[in-house]
């Protein structure tokens, strides 16, 4: 594999990825490397497959790569079958168990109260996962 750099965008969230990624293309390669950071951060998502429409959350310690397992479909299960992979919404916490009690909570949430929830930051639905990465569609 080769090597990677480590950097946090403007939402504050580290992304690793190899040199040659700096440009724009279609994919992304990710690398398997970890930081302190990385490993103590935690994360809520919210996916969707349309405005108003099927919706995932989920919780993980290296959002960009979970994100893009969703989007590509590497991971099989309910995303996949429901093409639920937009970006709608996310959280970040400091430690994992505080993000897992957080999803843990959004998942019984009322349907419309997890709507408030998006549209509060995300009126438009636009997916956010080119603000996270800092690389367009």
């Amino acid at each position: 594999m080769s090597e990677c750099f480590n950097f946090r965008n403007r939402h504050n969230i580290v992304i690793s990825a190899p040199p040659a990624r700096r440009q724009a293309t279609a994919g992304i390669q990710l690398c398997a490397v970890h930081t302190k950071d990385m490993e103590k951060q935690g994360y809520v998502y919210i996916l969707a497959s349309g405005r108003n429409a099927t919706l995932y959350i989920g919780v993980t310690s290296d959002l960009v790569k979970r994100i893009y397992q969703h989007r590509t479909g590497t991971t099989p299960g309910f995303t996949s079958r429901y093409d639920v992979t937009r970006l709608v919404h996310y959280e970040i916490f400091g430690d994992m168990d505080r993000a897992i009690a957080r999803e843990k909570t959004l998942k019984k949430w009322r349907r419309a109260w997890k709507l408030k929830l998006i549209e509060r930051e995300n009126p438009d639905w636009r997916d956010l996962y080119p603000e996270i990465t800092g690389f367009p569609l």
